[in-house]
């Protein structure tokens, strides 16, 4: 059931029911400033009809109700007198088919909302959402990039806290970027950025928080979506799914299946240079031609079932099994810089085949209890988890050396990674007098990852093991936290305080050299908002917070993945958390036009480096290291214009410095380079069912600690045409039109330098076509969270 939030003043209540005076629960009732029908609130209605809205205290105000199956009801204008007021009730007429079809075509959500606090994609009923992956959206969304190393940042900070439907992506870097192409957008409702979220959300996500949240049948009875997908580019893509639900007035049953089948190219160019002394000594040129096929079935079963009529009990399953075979060529060049010039030394060239399957399971075992049948009754809440990731990866490496000529290497990899996780949390929360909400909560995590890797080299037929890279690591992580949040509202202002404690306890350990690292420590994470509303026209909020990033579990991994012959990936175990301190200041005006201030300043950052690997031989390790301190400034600025009736246009400017403070290898790093993204959506009704959205993004060049990336954008477009009184919908649409994604980099230290330059499958044709049957009465979909949230998250990179 709803929550009706009644404890800021003034409000406006009332009641709405059907021609009959019976009461019409969970209607949609909106808050609109009479002078240009702007949203300012939606609510839903309770089980008696009635609703509960806060309004400014000053402004002409007008209120909708919508429900399907029903002719919209607007109000008559309503003056706001600093005090609370009753409306008389809003009586709702059915609607017979032709009016519904009218009703229907005029109601398109924006693509990009911007609040004061969050920046909202509706990518539902986004034509350019078919036959896209979550990461195409997510990467189009305003102010966040991907980097080479697939590190998602917002506002041109990494280390961000991933959530689906409340739940954590087990996942980061490269791993959580394979995950996000395996799930369709077709099963996205919207997306949320939050760069500074309040003290109930876990500390971990020192940029912020990116909430996806997937879509959610709400129709009463048994009913269902299926949608179907292909797309071209050099390759083919193809996506499938189905969505079944049932709801009754007790029970809730719910599933989902998706087939993904997507093959894709990988061409990355490595120019790289070796210095001692100042002095160039050498230099490789590597030429990567990649090739993966990935296949994957995501699924989904749950119940929620009412044991009374307080309390409510839910289980879920969920699963992804992927495999993704790839296949490499790869050229290298190496040359020596000495007396009379540079001269070949070596020249080689390698395969690379590779199969990597992630059989991944998870279970939420959830409970929810209101104490009173009042909408501001105290609130129970909690959540029993179990999950099991597996990362299972067979490398043939095959090195053909030409120059000088000696026997072919080939080296053989077998690499399991297992991680469990078990949690439990509890939340609580009430209203208490001078209109206070309290809400606070805790919750145990235990973790363990096992990682055991064995190589062996074959030369002329004989086959022996490589202890430089056999290993095995484990990990233990126990997190014990608790939290307290207090809101508290008056006419003008909205005031929320809260403090989030949690203490760590981690061990590492691994066979080879009997390395270990254990950690203890305890710290607090304070949270502070405050929101005025000044005039009618200009609204102020701050926001300061303290917030931690731990190294994930792939990042301490110290276990090898490798590129080619002269490139691999290793995890540090003794990487450090990073911390962070972020400072915000927001102004609003018209309710729409939105400005924000920030600062943050990270110590211990976290930031992935190349250097040359400890083995020599021109061979590059790409792995995490602990740096200094980046102090980092952002402006933003939000502008969404209505041109016509029939087209919005979303504007989104984000303007950023950041300064990086540290040393690695003898490198001393004192660098920073003001750098902006501009993203616009276009969005366009045509009638008679027809919509069309056109977006554009421009990345200028920017520095990232040693690296410096150079300026890329993608401009996609797409059209859709609802059917059948709405029941399909086909769309067809053109990702990177211009081919303007590819990634150009440079990364320079005093002793090495690497120009990186990356391409992909990203010019892409689609066509899908979505069918939905079943029901139409609409009731209010449930809400699912689950406990083992962070965790989740960090298992990535294994």
């Amino acid at each position: 059931m709803p929550q009706l939030h009644a404890q800021t003043t003034p409000t406006l209540t009332g009641t709405v029911r059907d021609a009959a005076g019976q009461p019409l629960e969970y209607a949609t009732v909106t808050l609109h400033r009479a002078a240009d029908s702007t949203a300012v609130k939606t609510e839903f209605c309770d089980a008696q009809g009635r609703f509960v809205l806060p309004t400014l205290p000053t402004g002409e105000y007008l209120v909708s109700v919508a429900l399907v199956g029903y002719i919209r009801v607007w109000s008559m204008p309503v003056s706001a007198t600093g005090q609370p007021q009753t409306l008389g009730p809003l009586v709702m007429q059915p609607s017979a088919a032709a009016t519904l079809r009218e009703v229907t075509v005029e109601a398109r959500r924006p693509l990009y909302e911007r609040e004061a606090d969050r920046t909202i994609v509706n990518v539902e009923g986004s034509t350019l959402s078919a036959g896209a992956t979550s990461l195409d959206v997510l990467g189009r969304a305003p102010g966040i990039t991907l980097d080479a190393a697939d590190n998602l940042a917002l506002r041109g900070r990494q280390g961000l806290l991933v959530l689906i439907d409340g739940k954590r992506v087990p996942m980061n870097g490269t791993e959580l970027a394979d995950y996000l192409r395996a799930l369709p957008a077709e099963q996205l409702a919207s997306i949320e950025l939050l760069s500074n979220p309040p003290a109930k959300y876990d500390a971990q996500g020192g940029a912020g928080v990116v909430a996806i949240h997937l879509k959610k049948d709400q129709r009463l009875g048994t009913n269902g979506t299926a949608n179907l997908s292909y797309g071209r580019g050099r390759y083919g893509k193809f996506t499938t799914g189905l969505t079944l639900n049932h709801r009754r007035k007790n029970l809730n049953a719910f599933g989902s299946y998706t087939y993904t089948d997507r093959r894709n190219f990988l061409d990355l160019d490595f120019y790289r240079q070796f210095y001692s002394d100042g002095m160039a000594f050498g230099s490789s040129e590597q030429f990567n031609r990649n090739t993966s096929h990935l296949q994957s079935h995501s699924w989904k079963a749950g119940l929620d079932y009412n044991l009374s009529k307080r309390t409510l009990l839910g289980v879920s399953v969920s699963g992804l099994v992927s495999e993704t075979p790839s296949f490499s060529n790869n050229q290298t060049f190496i040359t020596n810089t000495g007396v009379g010039g540079g001269f070949a030394k070596e020249r080689y060239s390698s395969t690379t085949d590779q199969t990597v399957q992630r059989p991944n399971l998870a279970g939420n075992l959830n409970l929810r209890h209101v104490f009173a049948d009042s909408t501001n009754a105290p609130e129970l809440t909690a959540d029993l988890d179990v999950a099991r990731y597996t990362t299972d990866r067979l490398l043939v490496l095959t090195t053909v050396y030409e120059l000088p000529a000696t026997p072919t290497n080939v080296l053989h990899g077998d690499q399991q990674n297992h991680v469990t996780i078990q949690s439990a949390k509890v939340d609580y929360s009430r209203l208490l007098p001078h209109r206070t909400r309290l809400e606070t909560g805790a919750k145990v995590t235990y973790i363990n990852s096992d990682n055991d890797a064995v190589f062996t080299n074959t030369v002329e037929e004989q086959t022996t093991l490589d202890p430089n890279k056999t290993n095995r690591f484990r990990y233990n992580e126990n997190v014990n936290a608790a939290y307290v949040s207090l809101r508290q509202a008056t006419a003008k202002t909205i005031t929320q305080l809260g403090l989030r404690a949690e203490q760590t306890n981690t061990l590492s350990r691994q066979s080879v050299g009997n390395e270990r690292y254990e950690r203890h420590y305890l710290q607090l994470f304070p949270n502070l908002s405050v929101k005025r509303t000044l005039s009618e026209q200009h609204e102020l909020a701050l926001s300061l917070s303290r917030r931690l990033d731990r190294p994930s579990y792939g990042q301490l991994n110290p276990l090898r993945v490798y590129f080619d012959a002269t490139s691999y990936q290793s995890g540090n175990p003794a990487l450090r958390p990073q911390t962070s301190y972020n400072l915000e200041l927001t102004h609003t005006f018209q309710q729409k036009y939105i400005s924000t201030l920030g600062y943050a300043r990270t110590s211990n950052l976290i930031q992935n480096v190349v250097q040359p690997a400890p083995e020599g031989g021109r061979t590059v390790v790409n792995q995490f290291a602990n740096l200094g301190t980046l102090h980092f400034l952002t402006l933003t600025l939000t502008a969404p214009v209505e041109v016509s009736k029939s087209w919005t246009m979303y504007n989104n400017l984000v303007l950023f410095y950041g300064r990086y403070l540290g040393n690695l290898a003898g490198t001393n790093l004192d660098r920073g380079r003001p750098a902006f993204t501009f993203n616009t959506n276009q969005s366009f009704s045509f009638g008679r069912g027809w919509a069309a959205d056109v977006t554009g993004l421009y990345q200028s060049r920017e520095v990232a600690a040693f690296e410096v990336v150079r300026r890329r954008g993608q401009v996609t477009a797409g059209v859709q045409k609802s059917l059948w009184d709405k029941q399909a919908t086909l769309r067809l649409n053109v990702s990177d039109i211009f081919y303007t994604t590819p990634i150009r980099s440079t990364a320079t230290y005093d002793n090495f330098r690497e120009t990186f330059y990356n391409r992909f499958d990203s010019r892409v044709a689609t066509l899908a076509f979505t069918y939905r049957f079943g029901g139409s009465k609409v009731t209010a979909a449930r809400k699912r969270t689950v406990g083992a949230d962070e965790e989740l998250r960090r298992t990535g990179g294994f």
